[in-house]
This record gives C-alpha cells, sequence and structure tokens, in this order.
C-alpha cells in the first residue's frame, strides 16, 4: 500500500495569453475548477500509474478538507480513482484549499494557494492513521501542510519502517535533522536550491544534489523540467533526459512524477526504472490542462 499524508485543494484555473503584470488588468480565457493540490495530485497518480502487483494498486491518503461543496466534490473525485479516504476528515466550519492558477500561452503558470482545511491537518490526525500507516509499504509527503505535521508523520513513518518519500514543495526550510529520515528526497532546481542554501541562479545541480546527500537523505532525485532528472542515489549519480513534447499546462507535471515513481518503486521497479515511469508519466501530462485531468492512467503510457 502506498499512503499519501499532504493536501487537497481545488484549483481555479484561468488561462491568460501571458501572465498580467503588477495593477494590470488582462482579459483571459476559459475559466475551469479541477480537483488538485499536491498531496491529492500526488495520490492521483499514485493509483493511476500502479501496476497489477497485489497491493501495489492499493492508495489511501490522510488529508483534511472543508464541510463546503468543494470538499465533497474532491473526496468523491479521489474515491472515483479508488483512493481510500477513511482518514481524509471533514471539518465542520471550515473551507477547502483552494488554488488559484494562471495559465499562460507557453503552458506555464502561477500559482497562488489558500491553505483552508490543509493548514489544520494535526499531529492527531497523523496519529489517528497509525493503523493504515502500519499498512503502507511506502509513505508520501508534500509541504503543503503544516511543517509539524509533516515532520511528526515523517518521524511515525520511519519508525514503522515505512520507506518515506518527501517532495519539499512548496519550497520550505526543513528543521534540522529532517533529511536523515527521508529515503528519497525529490525537489526541482529551486527547492533543492533552498535547502541546500544557496541561490538557485547558476546553480550545479550535482552540487545540489551533493549537498542534500551530505545533510542527511541517502537518495535525491532533482527534477528538470524539460531538461530531464538528476538522480544521486545510494549507488552513484545518474542523469535522465526528458521526452520532447508540446507542453500545454505544466500544473501537476512534478507530482506526476512522483506518483509515476513511486508506483514503479511499489510495484517492484528498480530506481532507474521508476524514474523513467515518472518521467514518461510527467511528460504525457504536460501535453494535457489542469491538475489531476492531465495525470495518465499506466495503460496510457504504453
Amino acid at each position: 500500500m502506498i499512503v499519501v499524508i499532504g493536501s487537497i485543494n481545488m484549483d481555479l484555473v484561468l488561462r491568460v495569453p501571458r501572465m498580467p503584470l503588477p495593477g494590470e488588468t488582462l482579459t483571459g480565457g476559459a475559466f475551469r475548477t479541477i480537483p488538485g493540490g499536491k498531496g491529492a495530485n500526488q495520490a492521483v497518480a499514485c493509483a493511476r500509474l500502479s501496476g497489477k502487483v497485489a497491493g501495489a494498486q492499493q492508495v489511501a491518503m490522510v488529508a483534511c478538507v472543508g464541510d463546503d461543496a468543494f470538499g465533497a466534490t474532491l473526496r468523491a473525485a479521489l474515491v472515483g480513482d479508488g483512493i481510500i479516504d477513511s482518514h481524509i476528515t471533514t471539518l465542520p466550519g471550515v473551507a477547502s484549499g483552494i488554488a488559484s492558477i494562471l495559465v499562460d500561452d507557453n503552458g506555464q503558470n502561477s500559482i497562488v494557494i489558500a491553505g483552508g482545511a490543509n493548514d489544520l491537518l494535526s499531529p492527531a490526525h497523523i496519529d489517528a492513521a497509525k493503523e493504515l500507516i502500519e499498512q503502507a509499504d511506502i509513505v508520501v509527503l508534500q509541504l503543503e501542510t503544516p511543517m509539524a505535521t509533516v515532520v511528526h508523520a515523517i518521524k511515525l513513518a520511519r519508525s514503522l519502517g515505512k520507506t518515506v518519500v518527501l517532495n519539499p514543495a512548496p519550497a520550505a526550510s526543513l528543521p534540522e535533522g529532517v533529511l536523515e529520515l527521508v529515503d528519497y528526497l525529490i525537489p526541482n532546481e529551486i527547492e533543492a536550491a533552498m535547502l541546500a542554501g544557496v541561490s538557485p541562479e547558476g546553480a550545479d545541480v550535482k552540487a545540489l544534489a551533493a549537498a542534500l546527500q551530505k545533510l542527511g537523505s541517502d537518495n535525491v532525485i532533482i527534477t528538470l523540467g524539460s531538461k530531464g532528472v538528476h538522480a544521486a542515489l545510494y549507488g552513484g549519480d545518474y542523469t535522465f533526459q526528458a521526452e520532447a513534447v508540446k507542453a500545454v499546462d505544466t500544473t501537476a507535471a512534478g507530482d506526476t512524477f512522483i506518483g509515476g515513481f513511486v508506483a514503479g518503486l511499489a510495484s517492484g521497479m528498480d530506481e532507474a526504472e521508476a524514474i523513467q515511469q515518472g518521467q514518461r508519466a510527467a511528460a504525457w501530462s504536460v501535453t494535457k490542462p489542469g491538475a489531476q485531468t492531465s495525470i495518465p492512467h499506466l495503460h496510457e503510457l504504453f
């Protein structure tokens, strides 16, 4: 089983010809509401991209939503993908998380998040899900929920002998010692630079990965968008080239990569095979609009 602990948002997506300047009013194009949130996106990607090995297709989430219409829609979307929702808590009187997303004609996006119920995911929710986490092989986390909760969950998962995957996004500093508890750290270049304490401008990706390994994480996989992936693994350094595609919308591409990678590991792939599955899924996703609407099923990749 894969357990994903993290955020669930409703994405409010507006197409724009270009990003507006400060103070500018810009006429946009199509508007859509699409289920998203880094945690939910990664859970959906894990579920859709899992193989048929026994247990690998089981994915569960630990998260919070509000008691509003968005919350009900978001839960229903996850259940529709076969995700176990027994530890998705509906909080009364609280708004569900949302993300306001602008997508330009080049497929690049700009995102602003209001955490809502995600900000109230607590260590108590993690403890309540201990039996679920005990059933997991891999536990996946991000940083769109409170840091204290993320750290508590990592410590619990590690104490139970689980493989811990952390996507340190949005970029933030981590408490000392946390990276030593992470089996696979998967940042993008900006997040890697922030964690390493250097400027992302002109930073050498191999040096970034080495710095993060020195901070404690044995395996660092840095996603580079159209430039591919650099993986500094326990067994050595590797570079994986990206597939050349025409990007329509890059929203959730990183989440799709992580889901493909984790699903690959859970189904018995080695690290290189799992990375390649994640890359193939991410390349497919950027050719489609939206977050969860762009995440492929495994059969679509072959």
